[in-house]
């Protein structure tokens, strides 16, 4: 919906090695994410201009013993028609689906989703983003069903947000450790080049 910001961003994902080969390859499409808890609906992730941020995650899928070996992907993205979060008449949008489905979860008697922590973390922050994850589909199936003559708004090819994670930088901070730019991509054209990412210097991403 916004097209205020620079149409091209360059995108990083965090994924296993082999992954990493085959699809900067061609081989293979990056897989699209659609669990229920994703924070920005179904779509394919990526961390928007930090590779470091892509590969600690895949680090972290190491450890958990989902990946073999870490690697980062590096993607050019065109934004194309962008539910950017950080757009206030975004933001409207969002807000206005949050009614719509909390109207439709009560004519069918259902609860509402809620956002939750990893269970045994309380304090930590809610990761698991079931409520957001839900108004943002429920959006996403309005305008996808919207008949091609009759459509206000198009559907949307790319969601943008900004989100804070991770607890204070240091003591009496208002930066948190792990703030970061998500871009869940739903349209693959907007994918314009995979390629594996230099990293000069921290933590080495470059597939080898």
């Amino acid at each position: 919906m916004s097209r205020l910001a620079t149409s091209f961003v360059l995108g990083y994902h965090g994924c296993d090695h082999e992954t990493a080969i085959e699809a900067v390859s061609g081989d293979i499409s990056l897989l699209q994410s659609k669990r229920d808890y994703d924070w920005l609906g179904p779509g394919a992730y990526f961390w928007e201009s930090d590779p470091t941020r892509a590969f600690e995650w895949a680090q972290w899928k190491v450890e958990r013993g989902e990946y073999a070996r870490p690697a980062v992907v590096g993607a050019v993205i065109d934004l194309r028609h962008c539910l950017d979060l950080v757009s206030r008449e975004d933001l409207r949008l969002v807000e206005a689906a949050y009614t719509s489905f909390q109207r439709l979860q009560e004519r069918a008697g259902l609860p509402m989703p809620e956002n939750k922590s990893v269970k045994g973390q309380p304090d930590a922050d809610r990761v698991l983003r079931y409520l957001d994850c839900a108004v943002l589909r429920h959006l996403h199936s309005i305008l996808d069903d919207q008949p091609p003559e009759a459509r206000l708004i198009e559907p949307f090819d790319t969601v943008r947000g900004m989100f804070t994670e991770g607890g204070h930088l240091y003591p009496g901070s208002g930066i948190s450790k792990k703030s970061h730019v998500q871009i869940a991509v739903r349209n693959d054209d907007c994918i314009k080049g995979l390629f594996h990412p230099r990293q000069p210097s921290g933590p080495h991403v470059a597939v080898r």
